[in-house]
Formats: structure tokens, sequence, C-alpha cells
């Protein structure tokens, strides 16, 4: 994989099953459009020799990410992801908040699951050289942020005001989804909402291409992976238990269809990490 690629599915929170390296320097940080931006990141890598591989699980949400020598938009993926970091790269990234998918592309939700596509948004190619501008400059992680964030505002702040309610709808079901551990059926997800199943379904299916059902179960299987590659050792049936499955069969089946291998295989993972 060339090394300027592949660091799309987004540098989120609770995104990297494994933490990264020295040779990767992280920094991730909100910006004051909270209902149109979940947060900025950005990377900066050096691998002289050999291959860092990367496991990633993505927010479901769709970012726009500045190389050096490429901006596109890329949609959020289902499963793990490996990201194989080779040389000397950066990049810099915009985590969406769901309300914004609308207003970036005219592409559907559901079309831009594992996709890329060209930044239609006016004026990225003045903002794609304002960000090199600040990359290629060594780091300064207190400036950089306040010039990239400083960056991205002036840039996209002009969305704020064509988000929509079934945006700001979706948004916070999606938050809900997220982070409450309680919530384990859409319907549950709906009345905390105080709206009806088929709107909750309607507005994340538009804005994210997921299903609430997914979406909960995502939250869930990420707190299990980065569990299970963290501390291999981990008990199946307790965690099942602890996430709500009745059985770790069942449990184990979800497990592979959201994150795209066996529990197992995470712990081997996991293993070959921390050897």
């Amino acid at each position: 994989m060339d090394a300027q690629r592949g660091l799309h599915t987004g540098i989120a929170d609770r995104g990297h099953i494994n933490a990264g390296s020295p040779a990767t320097l992280f920094d991730r940080y909100p910006i004051d459009l909270p209902d149109l931006i979940r947060q900025i990141w950005t990377v900066r890598y050096s691998v002289p020799t050999g291959v860092l591989r990367q496991r990633v699980l993505g927010y479901p949400a769709v970012n726009v990410v500045f190389e050096p020598t490429v901006a596109a938009l890329y949609g959020p993926e289902q499963r793990v992801g490996v990201r194989e970091l080779q040389g000397d790269g950066w990049a810099v990234g915009i985590l969406f908040r769901p309300a914004a998918t609308p207003l970036l592309t005219p592409t559907p939700a559901a079309g831009l699951i594992g996709a890329e596509e060209a930044i239609t948004l006016d004026g990225h190619m003045a903002v794609a050289t304002a960000v090199a501008q600040v990359m290629s400059r060594p780091s300064d992680p207190v400036a950089d942020r306040s010039e990239i964030s400083a960056i991205m505002r002036s840039w996209l702040a002009p969305l704020v005001d064509r988000l929509t309610d079934a945006g700001h709808l979706a948004n916070l079901a999606c938050q809900v989804a997220e982070t409450r551990d309680d919530i384990v059926q859409t319907s549950a997800l709906a009345d905390e909402l105080h709206t009806s199943t088929r709107t909750v379904e309607r507005v994340i299916r538009e804005h994210t291409g997921f299903s609430p059902k997914w979406l909960i179960e995502c939250r869930r299987m990420q707190r299990a992976a980065t569990t299970l590659h963290a501390h291999p050792d981990t008990a199946l049936a307790p965690l099942a238990a602890d996430l709500g499955f009745a059985d770790h069969a069942h449990f184990s089946r979800r497990y592979r269809s959201i994150i795209g291998e066996t529990p197992d295989e995470t712990r081997r993972a996991g293993r070959a990490a921390g050897a």
C-alpha cells in the first residue's frame, strides 16, 4: 500500500484497536462547530524500515482527508481494517457528524459505505494548500491545532445554517446509540428520543447508511474488540453477558458479522501486537 493512503476510516474515538507505535504521532481535538464536526484528527508517521500495521475500527460517519498529494471524501467502513504505513507521511482529517453527510455530497449515505469520492465543496483546493503549508513545517501541536482549526472553521462554518431538523435528530440518535450501554433495541432508542421507531430508522439510514440496530451492535462490538485486543485472555462468556448477550455463541456470531473476524482472531492479533 502506498504510504500516503489508507488512513481514511477515521482516527476517531475508540477507532484504533491497537494503540499505535512511537513511529506515529496522533492528535485529535474538537472544533467549535459541534453539530457539524465530531473532531479534527491529524497523524504524522515515520516508518523508515518495514511496515507498521494499524488495525482500525471506524466511526460510522464521513471523513474528509487531506494528504500531501491527495484530498478526498471517505465513507465509513463496516469491518475492522488494517492500514499499512511505510516511509514518512501525514494526514489531516475531519470526522463529521451524521447531519453533515447530505451537505458534503449528493451521494446517498448507503452508497458511501466503504467508498471514496472527490470533494465537491467550493474552496477545498485552497484549504488543501493551507493545510499542506501547516504540515510542511516542524510539528508544534498547539500552533498546528490553532491554525488547522481556523482553516477548517472558515471553510465549513457556512454549512451550519444548512443543517436540518432531521440532521440534528440523526446526530442525537447516533450519540445515544454510541454512548448508552442500556440502549440495546431500536425501540428503546426511539423512546429515549421521544419519537417513533420508523422515524429513527429513516433519519439514521439517510445520514449514515446504517440501521439503528447496526449502530447499537457496533458500539457493543467495538468495546468487545478493544477489550479482546488489549486483554487477549478475557473469557468470552462473562464479556458476552456484560454486553447483554444471553450466550457467547450468539455473541461470537454477531461479533464476526460486525467486526469481520472472530473473537479468537482479535485475540491472536492482540497477542502478536504485545509480543
